[in-house]
């Protein structure tokens, strides 16, 4: 019988072909003896077995060699067919076996994670272009979740993406990672190399998901590969994400403003990112949670690195913001305040986005726009990740950025460094 699903802890979970890069580095990860939450990751033939059951192969293939309503209409197929239609029997029992694994601990929560064959490599991250559902509590919602991870790969924002880079949707598949809710009381991410040759890692209270969607400011720590501390900036972490039980809780102004690791504990994690580096041959980024019982790494991938710009010196007499810098690019374009999604059609080619969520909807407008400003977000969130990739400026964190710069002012925007100035 094939085996579909293996323990994370398995060595030939480390196969990205099989399960995706993401599921594979995480394998990596806590083969090489760091700290992961252990799990299970499902073999991207489990949803090419559940493409046949359906009978959607053909489907597929007509997403992307047809055009306008005959390719919208095959997509749309292959999402309700995923979604509404039961799962085969012969994917059931091993699929079922993880589950029960994971909930065998009292009070776990059940999370599934998508591990697509073509996310998490270098020139197609894919971040936050797919799903991930926290806090499973029934085996109903962990099946639908199943489901909709797999659909994730038809999305529209996925195709789009799929089609600036020359993949078609049709020739990859869908692994996935199943693992328990790591009960975070901090969360972040970390880069293991800056344009300054430094380290850099981005925390928040609660589940990393706020850094990821743009929604807080989180802190920033910067730190020589050695393990010295050089630099420690509190964040505007005015709400934390938890489980399903507890979700989306308000935070008092002093403990927003409060720096939440110690400096042991960004050493230790400066650690962790220097060995990541082995895992995906280079620079790395990762997702990491900090329980009770220490700190868990949740995703490593490759970085995007550019190396600094020198601005003119006319802008050196012009106002300046900083902020938090997603770390590639030298950009200046017409000022475009945008504050609702709403507004995005007033975007011209060019334009400067300023904005206060950078949240992985975005992604869309990147190729359009010369750079990106938002109030809100890390340099480790998901947009800034797709920035990086498409090397598109980007700073986040600035704080008043919709207010203080003008709507069509000209603006200029230093990736590398964090910096934005304007002028009439």
């Amino acid at each position: 019988m094939e085996k579909f699903v293996v323990p994370l802890t398995d060595a030939d979970a480390t196969d990205a072909d099989r399960f995706g890069p993401k599921a594979a580095n995480l394998a990596a990860l806590g083969v090489a003896g760091l700290p992961i939450a252990n799990g299970f990751a499902l073999d991207a033939d489990a949803y090419r077995l559940q493409l046949k059951a359906l009978g959607l192969e053909e489907t597929a293939h007509k997403v992307f060699s047809t055009e306008g309503m005959e390719a919208r209409r095959s997509a749309l197929a292959i999402k309700l067919g995923l979604l509404d239609q039961p799962i085969t029997d012969k994917l059931i029992e091993p699929l079922m076996g993880a589950w029960e694994s994971i909930m065998s601990i009292p009070n776990n929560l059940g999370v599934v994670r998508s591990s697509a064959l073509v996310e998490d490599r270098f020139g197609s991250s894919f971040a936050g272009q797919f799903e991930s559902f926290l806090g499973l509590e029934d085996k109903t919602e962990y099946l639908t979740a199943i489901r909709s991870c797999w659909c994730a790969l038809w999305a529209t924002r996925a195709l789009r993406y799929m089609a600036t880079h020359d993949i078609d949707p049709a020739e990859t598949g869908m692994g996935l990672i199943i693992q328990p809710l790591v009960n975070a009381k901090i969360s972040g991410g970390g880069l293991s190399k800056t344009s300054e040759g430094d380290m850099l890692i981005n925390a928040t209270l609660g589940l990393g998901s706020a850094i990821a969607q743009g929604e807080v400011v989180p802190d920033r720590y910067r730190l020589t590969r050695d393990g010295k501390v050089l630099e420690i900036a509190a964040g505007r972490k005015f709400q934390a994400v938890g489980c399903t039980h507890h979700g989306t809780q308000t935070i008092s102004k002093e403990m927003a403003i409060e720096p939440c690791l110690s400096k042991e504990q960004v050493k230790e994690l400066g650690q962790y990112l220097c060995a990541a580096e082995s895992i995906v041959d280079g620079p790395a980024e990762i997702e990491w949670s900090l329980d009770d019982d220490g700190f868990k790494l949740l995703q490593a991938r490759p970085l995007h690195l550019e190396t600094e710009h020198a601005p003119d010196q006319i802008w050196d007499q012009h106002p300046r913001l900083r902020g938090h810098p997603a770390g590639v690019g030298w950009g200046t374009g017409k000022a475009c305040v945008v504050n609702c999604e709403c507004e995005l059609s007033r975007i011209g080619p060019g334009d400067v986005l300023i904005t206060k969520v950078p949240g992985p909807a975005l992604a869309g407008i990147l190729p359009q726009v010369s750079a990106v400003i938002a109030e809100l977000g890390g340099s480790t969130s998901h947009l800034a990740s797709l920035a990086r990739e498409r090397g598109i400026p980007m700073v986040l964190g600035v704080l008043d950025a919709t207010t203080s710069i003008p709507d069509g002012s000209t603006v200029a925007v230093d990736g590398v460094a964090g910096i934005v100035r304007w002028k009439e």
